[in-house]
């Protein structure tokens, strides 16, 4: 309830008033006020109790409650609230019907809330009871937070007020007050819409911040900061000509408007557009993290001359360690993979705090990683020798050393190097016991037994600081005449220092190499291992110590899961590989994570690093059988399939594919609860799934290979995963053709004319669906056949081959009928419905789709529902029945979002947006067709080219010309890349005089 009468300027808080906690809904749920009261004035004026709402009264009893509620607790006259309800001309009764409607809102709210005082009426509460402050207290946060430089927590605060509105503020509430009150909040909600977009840019969103600034320059066409904001976004997402298209547009509709010219802003930007400014293209950097406070060590290891990076974990240890100076015994310990730092960056740090600890540094290798790990007492007898004490005074035994030890640094600071530690127990007696001294500790083990220790996870290091050290060895010079190369070197070698540092000097060493020859020695993966070899290091060496210290069930899960090439595992994966419990081999991994010799990506996935993933690959190739090997990899397709089958099953119920599928191995795969389950766990697992495919594709299980990928298909519509789902595909068609096995080489064929269909193109698919057909045909193999008449039916109809789709669409449906597959036959109903629309039978067309979707709908295929409403819109549309394609089309995009089919969601978009062309609503037409733009849509280069062309013909009703004729050049292009028809009426729209195209 702000205390002007009005809301607050943005970031401002009233003194007193108390920090709205937690989200939107912290604020909107019961017990927020006494009695669980809150009131709102975002939208319409409302107020709720215990989570009811109360009747708030006639309009004028809520233009009372608005003008008390939005003076934030203060006392207004009745002469105030008569004038804020009726102004200059109120009724002669006006001061009866005051206290009337302040009687009748008591009776409403909760006792002591509304008071009269001083012949007049206040309402007291807290202040987050009312959505405008709570909404204002989000706005002042973010303008801290990314004043802080966390922008994107402060996109998240905007967006979180602005979720507070719920249509106009003070909607249907009379009066002038009410009025001009209306004005500022919708005034500020644009400001903060403006803000959020802002950051939208500066976190890097701007091919999404497109579509609504697109549409928000519809709506505010005079507003310069939105304009400002779209050009950015459109640049920044690779389309300059439509940027600066924009800014023509600004220049012409001001000049003819305000006869003014463009704000300086608006027009250096235009100019840093014009001449690419490198700075443009990039959204803001958060600022640079402070150095930490340099220093010297006295007793420690040199460190290296070229230490690179790891700026973040020199401050955080360097931080910590200075908090043992008058306060308690600090201790870090760092835990990661051989090879990864750990030493030399505990070195490193320890001679940063060296002022920090004038009575010394001790510092001992213990050992831990090798087969005789340093014994604490010998240890602690040459600390106390180090530290002054004769040897005649040590005692003998390992506590009273420690005791002594811990004696003789009280009172003292000192910081002790811990490095190369076997686990907590070897390293317990050698800490010190007292304030002001520190304890450093590297290890290959998280130390999650070590009381009071600061766990520092220490991972492989970022491109830039890879290279970085690379070039510091190397030298400038001969890497910056082959960055590329030196790029793919240190990417070869993991990021993981150690392999960095050896493939540097091995390079410095030798002249006559260039950069490119050691990119080329390393890029062979079965000899990489081999050539991260110079003088007494080796990366080999390294991991050899770590998985000589592994049990026997320890190692040989280490080696068989190297075996994979997927990015991770999941636990359930990994499970099925080792043919184990889940909870078996959830023990195995812990430990393998608790060594370094696996990562825990994330809550029941692990990864290997990739050095440690070939290392693991030649022990299994070394200490296992052939059998082993392929069992382990047997089991894991087996896993995917079978599990990618009952994803399938969930999601389009009735389809008969998944009863023609190669059979796996009983009891493989997971089981699910219902259809987000399923849909969660293929995604998650498509990376996975993808590269086991592929690898299984070069072995004697090529059929489930070729079936796992049909199986998964829905990531060749998701748009995330199409790339590399037709990657795979390729692979495996070319793995299925030199086989020479009919079946497999149909089916995948089968795979991949579905993928040329989503990439839009026709000519390919159809060739691959009539090999398919004839491969399935000899193999009598009936799946693939009534696939491929479908497919080739929808290509003939997009083609404008109707009779012949006709044709093929009809023999789709009657095999299908032969095997009983009720969503094909549905399909092929849906896509001779557009074919009948096409040919003027528009009734039929409708039936037809009509059909589809009952069948659909009868067997519960949610799936493919949408693309039946999808298809019935389209015939809708073509119909000029726009009001009912539009309710269809809206269905199938919610149902794509749902099902997470990102294409389909695309193409629907860009449906929506004809429809709303053909309705004369441009606005919402350029909306939706932004969004097809930015999302991506099924039929590739030749959809998005249409995409453009409807884009253009909104943008030029909205007056937007300069831009309409930019997206029109690039249809054009696209058209004229694959000969399209429609290239034809793209040109019409560039020659015609711009006046409103139709």
């Amino acid at each position: 309830m702000g205390r002007d009468g009005g809301p607050r300027v943005p970031g401002q808080r009233a003194a007193g008033q108390p920090r709205a906690q937690g989200g939107a809904d912290a604020v909107v749920g019961e017990g927020d006020g006494p009695g669980g009261l809150r009131f709102s004035v975002l939208g319409p004026v409302r107020v709720w109790a215990g989570g009811e709402a109360l009747a708030s009264g006639s309009p004028q009893q809520r233009a009372l409650l608005a003008a008390l509620l939005l003076r934030d607790g203060r006392t207004a006259t009745a002469a105030e609230l008569i004038d804020a309800i009726w102004g200059h001309e109120p009724p002669s009764q006006a001061l009866a019907a005051v206290r009337t409607y302040a009687s009748r809102l008591r009776k409403v709210l909760p006792p002591g809330v509304l008071v009269s005082e001083s012949g007049g009426y206040a309402l007291r509460g807290r202040a987050d009871t009312l959505d405008l402050n709570v909404a204002q207290e989000r706005a002042a946060e973010a303008e801290k937070t990314r004043a802080g430089g966390d922008r994107a927590r402060a996109r998240e605060l905007v967006d979180e007020a602005l979720g507070l509105w719920d249509g106009e503020p003070l909607a249907n509430v009379p009066g002038p007050y009410a009025e001009s009150q209306r004005a500022r909040l919708e005034e500020w909600r644009l400001q903060l819409t403006e803000t959020r977009l802002d950051l939208d840019l500066e976190c890097g969103h701007h091919a999404e911040a497109v579509s609504e600034l697109t549409a928000l320059t519809a709506a505010h066409p005079l507003r310069e900061r939105l304009r400002e904001l779209l050009m950015l976004a459109l640049y920044r997402g690779g389309r300059q000509a439509e940027a600066l298209a924009v800014y023509a547009d600004t220049r012409r509709l001001l000049a003819d408007e305000l006869g003014v010219d463009p704000c300086p802003e608006l027009s250096r930007l235009q100019e840093r557009i014009l001449r690419a400014d490198a700075e443009l293209a990039q959204p803001v950097e958060e600022p640079a993290s402070r150095a930490a406070v340099a220093a010297r060590p006295a007793q420690l290891p040199a460190t290296v001359p070229d230490f690179t990076g790891r700026d973040a974990f020199v401050r955080e240890l360097g931080e910590l360690l200075a908090t043992a100076e008058g306060s308690v015994m600090a201790v870090s310990a760092l835990a990661g993979i051989g090879g990864v730092g750990k030493t030399t960056l505990a070195v490193h740090v320890a001679h940063l705090v060296r002022p920090r600890f004038p009575d010394g540094q001790l510092y001992v290798d213990l050992m831990g990683a090798g087969a005789r790990a340093a014994e604490p007492e010998t240890v602690l007898g040459a600390f106390l020798r180090a530290l002054g004490t004769p040897d005649e005074r040590i005692p003998e035994t390992l506590d009273e050393r420690a005791a002594l030890y811990r004696s003789v640094l009280a009172g003292r600071r000192v910081l002790v190097l811990l490095d190369n530690a076997r686990d907590a127990a070897q390293v317990r007696p050698l800490l010190p016991g007292t304030e002001g001294c520190a304890a450093l500790v590297t290890s290959r083990i998280r130390m999650v037994d070590l009381a009071g220790a600061h766990l520092v996870d220490l991972d492989v290091m970022a491109p830039e600081e890879a290279l970085r050290l690379f070039t510091r060895i190397v030298g400038a010079e001969r890497v910056s005449a082959e960055r590329e190369a030196a790029l793919d070197v240190v990417a070869a070698c993991g990021f993981l220092p150690l392999a960095i540092r050896i493939a540097a000097s091995r390079l410095a060493a030798r002249r006559t190499w260039t950069v490119s020859v050691l990119a080329a020695k390393l890029a062979d993966e079965r000899r990489r291992l081999d050539e991260l070899q110079a003088g007494d290091l080796a990366v080999e060496a390294t991991f050899e110590l770590g998985y000589g210290q592994l049990e026997p069930t320890q190692a040989r899960a280490f080696r068989l899961l190297g075996l994979a090439d997927g990015p991770d595992v999941s636990l359930a994966a990994a499970a099925a590989a080792l043919d184990l419990p889940v909870q078996g081999a959830e023990d195995l991994l812990e430990v393998l994570v608790d060594t370094s010799l696996l990562e825990s990506a994330a809550p029941g996935r692990y990864r290997f690093h990739d050095l440690v993933r070939l290392y693991a690959r030649a022990c299994a190739e070394r200490d296992e059988s052939p059998e082993a090997r392929d069992a382990a990899m047997s089991r894991l397709l087996d896993f995917y399939l079978a599990t990618a089958a009952r994803v399938y099953a969930i999601e389009r119920p009735g389809d008969r594919l998944v009863d023609h599928l190669e059979a796996t191995g009983a009891g493989a795969g997971l089981r699910f609860a219902d259809r987000h389950a399923a849909q969660d766990w293929l995604y998650a697992e498509a990376d996975c799934l993808l590269a086991c495919a592929r690898q299984a594709s070069a072995g004697a299980r090529l059929r489930h290979a070729v079936d796992l990928l049909w199986a998964a298909q829905d990531l060749a519509e998701s748009g995330a995963n199409s790339k590399t789902y037709e990657s795979v595909a390729r692979g495996v068609l070319t793995a299925s053709a030199q086989s020479g096995d009919h079946r497999a080489e149909g089916r995948a064929r089968t795979v991949l004319t579905n993928v040329h269909l989503v990439a839009g193109r026709y000519e390919a698919a159809d060739e691959e669906a009539r090999q398919a057909a004839r491969l399935a045909g000899a193999a009598h193999d009936p799946a693939p056949v009534y696939w491929s008449y479908n497919d080739r039916g929808i290509i003939a109809a997009v083609q404008g081959r109707h009779t012949e789709a006709e044709e093929l669409l009809g023999q789709a449906m009657e095999a299908a009928r032969a095997d009983r597959n009720l969503p094909v036959e549905a399909s092929a109903l849906c896509n001779l419905s557009r074919i009948r629309v096409a040919l003027g039978r528009t009734t039929q067309g409708i039936t037809l789709a009509e059909e589809g979707i009952a069948i659909y709908e009868r067997i519960g295929h949610t799936l493919r529902l949408a693309n039946a409403r999808y298809a019935l819109g389209v015939a809708l549309i073509q119909m000029n029945r726009h009001a009912e394609a539009l309710e269809q089309l809206r269905k199938a995009l919610e149902q794509f979002e749902t099902n997470r089919q990102r294409l389909w969601e695309g193409t629907a978009r860009f449906r929506i947006a004809q429809a709303h062309l053909a309705a004369h609503q441009p606005a919402r037409s350029a909306q939706h067709a932004e969004q097809a733009l930015s999302i991506g849509c099924i039929g590739g280069d030749r959809t998005r080219a249409g995409v453009l062309t409807v884009l253009g013909k909104a943008l030029d009703r909205l007056g937007q010309r300069d831009r309409a004729r930019a997206c029109w050049r690039e249809a054009l292009l696209l058209h004229e890349q694959s000969d399209a028809p429609e290239a034809r009426e793209v040109r019409e729209l560039l020659d015609a005089p711009l006046s409103g195209a139709a």
